[in-house]
């Protein structure tokens, strides 16, 4: 296939989604609420995403919540520390980050024996690259039946 019908068929999105299975992590770091956070945080910033709010919750007896609002997207946490898991969200836009730094980190820090990473592209409205952010004014055209015929 010629390098012009590759970029033809090629789908661009407006952005990337990782969901992370943290299964068998350390338990304590789990429950740990300043941990957590900063964990969260070190993770966006290891990303180099620009953080714009963060916001965390500890549930009584035990989990923790949280979300790392960046300027690319969210860093988001929901952790069950008495199963050693946490469910991630890593979300990023345009495609100057890369969620998988930040993915890679998280796997680290909590020392997930048995994680695993499920990506999905969001934000695909057809086979031409789109900036992240239209201009003020712009529309986008949304064909549905060709985004229909690239899922199946």
């Amino acid at each position: 296939m010629k390098q012009a019908e590759k970029e033809v068929n090629r789908l661009h999105a407006l952005g990337t989604h990782l969901l992370l299975e943290l299964r068998d992590c350390n338990r304590r770091t789990l429950g740990n609420l300043e941990f957590v956070q900063e964990t969260l945080k070190n993770a966006a910033l290891e990303a180099k995403a620009t953080i714009v709010e963060v916001a965390f919750h500890e549930f009584s007896p035990f989990g923790i919540s949280g979300m790392v609002v960046i300027a690319e997207s969210h860093l988001a946490i929901h952790t069950w520390p008495e199963y050693g898991y946490a469910a991630v969200d890593v979300f990023t836009c345009g495609d100057l980050i890369d969620p998988r730094v930040a993915a890679n980190y998280l796997i680290e820090k909590f020392k997930s024996k048995d994680p695993s990473i499920i990506e999905i592209k969001r934000g695909i409205l057809g086979n031409k690259k789109l900036p992240h952010k239209a201009l003020p004014g712009e529309t986008l055209q949304h064909d549905r039946a060709q985004e229909l015929q690239v899922v199946h």
